[in-house]
């Protein structure tokens, strides 16, 4: 029982690195000595120092002989930083209790058969689910080299996402827009069709001040954007890529890229078949940061339209799907989610997994895991 309150309060250190540790996971770490907290730290944001080293330096007495509650596993390697066993080993540290192994090769049951070696008292995999839970973007993107894309959408208790005139401001209260705000500071990239730029104008920018914006991605398979739209008025601003899928070498595509480019967009084309975005093809490049001045991108918020949660469902870039509920009956034939030809059969249907349910304000959201999915992050 006291192990675990120490692990649990690593786990709420880990989470204050939300939005900015990206690409690297979230981990805290808590020092304990004759039953008290003697230091305690986090991974703050991407090249800082490690969880391990940040409780180290906090220490309010020798760590010698102390146990060290870890939410993921020491590194063992040289990287922005040096390795967190050594720091273990240089501060005598007697045990350790991890609660996730890192997938990362470079890691990966190494940095604890270093500790083990050394002498140390080791427990692994100590409350591993819900130390997994904290990492599901990290353990998807080490291993797959692809983003972990996430499909966000509100809509009424009948399923509508506008009314019959398109009409789509507010479905859902303020409580639940707050936490889509959140969402789009927590995942690397926001991701929108074309469609969406010439219906609403969004911005896709964070409202809250002192957090980080998102990598803003548009598909737009004829690169039909607007050179007024707000997007473009701000693109030196944040940065953006527009993803279409022209032929590169016609003078339609090389005079509105240039155009786009001089005020601040990144444009590539990405074709695939019936003269669309390859999604899977793009999730590559994100992946291994092919992208000129974007770099890698580990996560995705795929936030529409309708037409574009289709094809990302179709060609099963999906990992999770997050969908606001609110008590609201539109009828009629308001659009919904996700359009496209559909299912012939249900049996034919997309497998989801409920995952959690949390009522915001008068809202529901509903999160789901795509089947699929690493069955080590499933549960709470």
């Amino acid at each position: 029982m006291i192990d675990r309150r120490f692990m649990e309060r690593a786990i709420e250190l880990a989470k204050k690195g939300k939005g900015w540790t990206n690409p690297n996971p979230l981990v805290g770490a808590v020092i304990v000595k004759e039953g008290r907290i003697i230091g305690e730290g986090y991974h703050s944001r991407f090249g800082a120092p490690h969880a391990e080293r940040n409780a180290i330096a906090s220490l309010t007495d020798t760590a010698e002989g102390a146990d060290l509650y870890i939410t993921l596993e020491p590194c063992c390697h040289q990287g922005k930083t040096p390795p967190c066993t050594d720091a273990i080993l240089e501060h005598r540290i007697a045990r350790v209790i991890i609660g996730s192994r890192d997938p990362n090769p470079k890691v990966a049951g190494k940095g604890s058969a270093v500790l083990r070696k050394a002498g140390i008292c080791l427990e692994e995999g100590f409350m591993k689910e819900d130390c997994d839970r904290l990492n599901r973007v990290f353990f998807h993107y080490i291993t797959k080299k692809r983003p972990y894309v996430v499909m966000k959408y509100a809509m009424t208790a009948d399923g509508k996402i506008a009314s019959r005139s398109g009409a789509s401001k507010w479905i859902t209260g303020e409580e639940a827009r707050a936490r889509v705000q959140e969402m789009r500071w927590t995942y690397m990239g926001i991701m929108v069709g074309i469609g969406t730029i010439l219906s609403d104008d969004p911005l896709l920018t964070v409202r809250e001040k002192g957090r980080r914006n998102p990598v803003r991605i548009i598909c737009d398979s004829r690169l039909r954007i607007p050179e007024n739209c707000r997007i473009c008025k701000t693109a030196r601003k944040y940065p953006t890529v527009v993803v279409c899928a022209m032929d590169e070498t016609k003078t339609d595509f090389l005079e509105k890229r240039k155009r786009l480019q001089e005020v601040g967009l990144h444009v590539i084309s990405v074709p695939g078949e019936q003269e669309q975005v390859d999604l899977r093809r793009l999730m590559k490049l994100f992946g291994c940061g092919a992208i000129q001045a974007i770099g890698e991108v580990d996560s995705i918020l795929l936030e529409g339209g309708a037409i574009l949660n289709d094809k990302a469902l179709q060609v099963g870039i999906l990992q999770e799907v997050k969908a606001f509920i609110a008590p609201k009956i539109f009828g009629g034939s308001g659009r919904t989610p996700v359009e496209g030809t559909g299912v012939q059969l249900p049996s034919e249907a997309r497998q989801l997994r409920l995952d959690k349910i949390t009522q915001i304000g008068g809202d529901l959201l509903l999160e789901y895991l795509v089947k699929g999915v690493d069955e080590r992050c499933l549960r709470e």
